[in-house]
């Protein structure tokens, strides 16, 4: 008699999607410390690291948790796609997430990079060529190279949630509308970094919502 061989499917739990809240609200707290406490022009000369460096390292320290969280809500979309799955899109969809990340926690890092620099030698760090450059990088890094990977994950997901029906649809144009406004105009509006942890929300709220009330069959938004 031949044993039988059984396979146990690693299920992806419906509360997943509470990553993708836990990643907005984290993120947004970041986003609002280090707004608060960083003049916005690039070219100030680091007077803040006297009074707002316990706030700034407290903000770079909510990035790591943020970073797993995003993680984990990346692998709840996939799980929700399943078979479905594109590979270019998946691909685009993939890459721009980790992008997005990858450059997340550079900015982060280099900020701490800062503060501990101005620990070490506080007269010799504010105003110097070094806190230019690393001022300026970090600039670059968030204004430029992240928000528009965030633009470009906005994109794809809502393309993909288009045609496969994974959140609704009036989400999905508004995902598009949001990216473009990044794409073109963050430049010109300050704030433009809190619309993308505020999209992941309203998706992780439908996309908890949905998994709550949906029958054992998989499904999704019609």
């Amino acid at each position: 008699m031949h044993p039988t061989l059984t396979q146990a499917r690693l299920r992806t739990p419906n509360a997943a999607a509470v990553a993708g809240i836990l990643f907005s609200f984290l993120l947004i707290a970041a986003f609002w410390l280090l707004r608060t406490s960083v003049p916005a022009d690039p070219q100030e000369t680091g007077v803040w690291l006297r009074t707002n460096a316990n706030t700034v390292a407290l903000a770079i320290n909510l990035v790591p948790f943020a970073g797993i969280a995003f993680l984990w809500f990346i692998g709840v979309l996939r799980d929700r796609l399943g078979q479905l799955e594109d590979r270019f899109f998946a691909t685009v969809f993939l890459g721009s997430g980790l992008l997005f990340l990858a450059m997340l926690f550079l900015a982060s890092a280099v900020v701490g990079g800062l503060l501990i620099a101005f620990a070490a030698k506080p007269e010799e760090l504010i105003g110097s060529t070094t806190f230019h450059f690393a001022r300026a990088a970090v600039y670059a890094m968030i204004n430029v190279y992240m928000v528009k990977m965030a633009a470009v994950f906005m994109i794809t997901t809502s393309t993909i949630a288009l045609y496969t029906s994974i959140a609704p649809r009036w989400l999905a144009i508004f995902g598009y509308a949001l990216a473009l406004l990044l794409l073109f105009g963050s430049y010109y509006i300050s704030w433009s970094f809190f619309i993308f942890p505020l999209w992941v929300f309203l998706l992780s709220i439908c996309i908890l919502a949905d998994n709550f009330r949906r029958t054992p069959a998989r499904g999704g938004y019609s």
